[in-house]
């Protein structure tokens, strides 16, 4: 039987009752004033009693002060071993410390901030920088020549910028058709970091958003949608409608919002219906009743204007 297992766990007598020399040791090694009541004690093993008091730091709450006492074989002096401020069952403590590439989130960067990426980033993925580029005389930089030169002269007869077969102009390098697409960079996208970018915009713009699914239409077929080049081109372009909530964003075709460009024409101005009561006319009313029964009008007519100038 080992001799973790034959110490007693019973307290000692002596090394219980020295509450007061673990008291002292405590508010030595605190400041004065923060060590409150004795909350319990435990025994650590043979002689060695471990007495905990109530911490009133600010900012610790839950913690104790512990004082570990001991006394030798067949002495009756208590000694002290060591104070030390623990966290209680119920301790405030700190979360757990995360590493700051797992703590930042997108928008945490400032100006000034610099993010460092990993040489084994997932995301990426070694690009063409020229380094590995064959001999000028090699058959695969020859053929690479032919062949840029070829497209060269297909593309000026189509635009009129120079007769076929004029000679190159330099761009029949394979360090040119890098920098056309983009390649001649260290690193690239990864398959990976497509994808991981295409799950990103789909999640905030994409299908299965609330203003995707209440739109009128989707937004490949909007005027306001500016296309992208490479592969994510043939799902993703870009909103450039001023009043749409994806202005200025990645949104996927299958997104759509309120400011479709042919959603809906604008409404004709409304016309007023007339008014019941006309007040802006004059109504006649008569003076004097008609001979006839009727009334005759306030107006004198043209035989009384006749007969009054004879």
């Amino acid at each position: 039987m080992s001799a973790a297992t034959t110490r007693s766990r019973t307290p000692d007598r002596l090394c219980a009752e020295a509450v007061d020399l673990a008291r002292e040791a405590a508010e030595e090694a605190a400041a004065p004033g923060v060590v409150g009541e004795h909350v319990s004690l435990v025994s650590e093993g043979d002689r060695v009693v471990t007495h905990f008091f109530e911490s009133k730091e600010p900012g610790y709450r839950g913690w104790r002060w512990a004082v570990t006492v001991a006394r030798a074989s067949r002495a009756k002096v208590v000694t002290l071993d060591e104070t030390v401020l623990l966290p209680g069952p119920d301790a405030l403590l700190a979360p757990e410390w995360v590493p700051w590439s797992e703590r930042l989130r997108p928008g945490d960067m400032g100006p000034g901030d610099l993010l460092p990426t990993e040489a084994e980033d997932l995301r990426l993925e070694p690009g063409w920088t020229g380094e590995d580029a064959p001999p000028p005389n090699s058959a695969v930089a020859e053929t690479l020549h032919d062949l840029a030169e070829r497209v060269e002269d297909e593309d000026a007869e189509l635009t009129d910028r120079r007769p076929a077969g004029s000679g190159g102009n330099g761009r029949g390098a394979i360090t040119s058709i890098a920098e056309e697409l983009g390649l001649r960079r260290a690193r690239v996208l990864s398959r990976y970091g497509l994808r991981a970018a295409a799950a990103r915009w789909e999640e905030s713009f994409g299908p299965n958003t609330p203003m995707a699914q209440a739109a009128p239409a989707p937004c490949v077929s909007c005027g306001f949608l500016v296309p992208i080049g490479g592969s994510l081109g043939q799902a993703f372009g870009l909103c450039a409608n001023e009043f749409s909530p994806a202005e200025g964003h990645v949104v996927s075709f299958a997104y759509g919002c309120g400011g479709h460009s042919e959603a809906a024409v604008m409404p004709k101005t409304p016309t007023p219906a007339p008014h019941v009561l006309d007040s802006m006319g004059a109504d006649a009313f008569p003076l004097r009743p008609a001979r006839d029964g009727g009334s005759v009008s306030s107006e004198p007519d043209a035989e009384s204007d006749d007969l009054g100038h004879s």
